[in-house]
């Protein structure tokens, strides 16, 4: 059963999000289009994709580019940090991107290995039913993996060598996106079957469908946040939380209720993590010295929480489910 929030009626929460004129910066460094144009010119040597989108945004994580451009092998959709993501409605997320055509996803949790041996049968299997001619005369398998920035790409490729090759990292990893800028040479995942995996860039739109869309990447670290700005994308997620009654924040930071102005919950999380700094302030009888919250650190803060997990678990692509038809089935 989700918290309780403070006593208010659901009309005194935010009921959508403005910006305010604060502009949303677009994202497409010239090494995502570079990154782009190389990963065409490999689909050749290419047997099937493996697209990782992270599970809090299932729907929004995407790149039609990607799609467009790189649609014509075998897919598999990897719906990777499922232990971030809220996922009672997870019936309705796989009956949905069903009816977007792609058929074949697992959910993982590349830290903890979850899921992740599915993957390579599933390719395989995938692969088998693809290609008319007989495998066993060319029993190597290349599979390019593919996806928006941070969604963890190269994790799950680490992951898949711990798994089945039983070695250590193969490809660098981070928190931020643009870790991966080049589509990389072929990286062994397997000996049975004998797998290969190209890891690429994390590419985005360079044009994203809506600003929502585009704060919920943000969200997710798919774009660097001073791009956005922190304390927007702190109010885009304190908004976020309170619209599902996700009142973990308050418990995580011991604030005194749940509050939709954010302005006031920076604040407070400032002061609680002593994110403090002396400012001298003229008065009428000289200058004083007082304490002057870090908007910006305890924004940083409090989006750290949310990506690390310290929030619970949230599903950004709540609202767009529950546009979707409902369920045929009994």
């Amino acid at each position: 059963m989700k918290p309780a929030l403070r006593a208010l009626s659901p009309a005194s929460w935010r009921q959508s999000f403005s910006l305010d004129g604060r502009d949303v910066a677009r994202w497409f460094p010239g090494h995502m289009a570079k990154g782009l144009t190389k990963m065409r010119s490999s689909l050749r040597r290419v047997d099937a994709l493996v697209e990782v989108r992270d599970a809090r945004i299932p729907l929004s994580g995407r790149n039609p580019l990607l799609q467009e451009s790189l649609g014509l092998k075998p897919h598999l959709l990897v719906l990777n940090k499922m232990d971030l993501a809220e996922l009672s409605a997870q019936k309705k997320i796989v009956q949905r991107l069903e009816a977007e055509g792609l058929r074949n996803v697992v959910f993982t949790n590349c830290v903890t290995d979850e899921n992740v041996r599915q993957v390579i049968p599933m390719v395989t299997d995938l692969v088998a039913s693809s290609y008319r001619y007989d495998r066993q005369e060319d029993p190597e398998y290349c599979i390019m993996v593919i996806g928006v920035p941070n969604v963890g790409k190269s994790s799950l490729i680490n992951s898949l060598r711990r798994q089945h090759l039983c070695r250590g990292k193969a490809t660098r990893v981070g928190g931020e996106p643009g870790i991966t800028r080049a589509v990389m040479s072929r990286i062994q995942v397997c000996e049975r079957p004998l797998m290969f995996l190209l890891d690429t860039p994390g590419v985005l739109a360079p044009q994203i469908e809506s600003v929502e869309t585009g704060l919920k990447l943000a969200l997710c670290g798919t774009v660097l946040d001073h791009l956005v700005g922190e304390e927007t994308l702190a109010d885009y997620l304190l908004y976020t939380l309170n619209r599902h009654q996700l009142s973990q924040y308050v418990r995580h930071y011991g604030l005194a209720g749940a509050c939709d102005d954010i302005t006031s919950v920076l604040k407070q999380v400032a002061v609680k993590l002593g994110k403090t700094q002396k400012v001298k302030v003229l008065t009428g009888t000289g200058a004083v010295n007082v304490l002057q919250p870090s908007y910006s650190a305890a924004a940083r803060d409090f989006l750290r929480a949310f990506r690390s997990g310290l929030l619970g678990p949230v599903m950004l692509d709540q609202d767009v489910l529950q546009s979707c038809p409902p369920s045929s089935d009994p």
